[in-house]
């Protein structure tokens, strides 16, 4: 993989033994999501689908009106907010990303209070 700014990244050409090794845009690494634009958004869409995930597997807990809702809300940042913000520290924040994870909140949110 070559890693550029540009829009069409460089072709670059390795060979090991006489093979040519394939030149990918992206692939995973650690759980990363890792792509030749350097920018997090496949990450964070991968990241967000997970947490999603993991929110409807606790959705007994998390929706369940007599446990209070401060109660829920931290198992929220116990269970779910580390799967959404895993790698988060090696991302670079734009405001359109802020935005889609601030949504992200916002849905599980409105979830645990029964709002539509």
């Amino acid at each position: 993989m070559v890693i550029s700014r540009k829009q069409d990244s460089p072709k670059c050409d390795i060979f090991i033994n006489e093979v040519k090794l394939k030149q990918t845009e992206k692939f995973k690494f650690l759980g990363t999501i890792i792509s030749n634009d350097s920018k997090p958004n496949r990450e964070i869409s991968a990241r967000t689908a997970q947490a999603k995930v993991n929110f409807q597997k606790m959705k007994t807990i998390l929706t369940n009106k007599h446990i209070s809702i401060e109660t829920r809300k931290r198992a929220l940042q116990c269970y779910i907010e580390p799967v959404l913000m895993y790698g988060c520290k090696a991302w670079t924040i734009s405001k359109q990303i802020q935005n889609k994870l601030e949504a992200t909140e916002m849905w599980f949110l409105r979830r645990m209070l029964w709002l539509p």
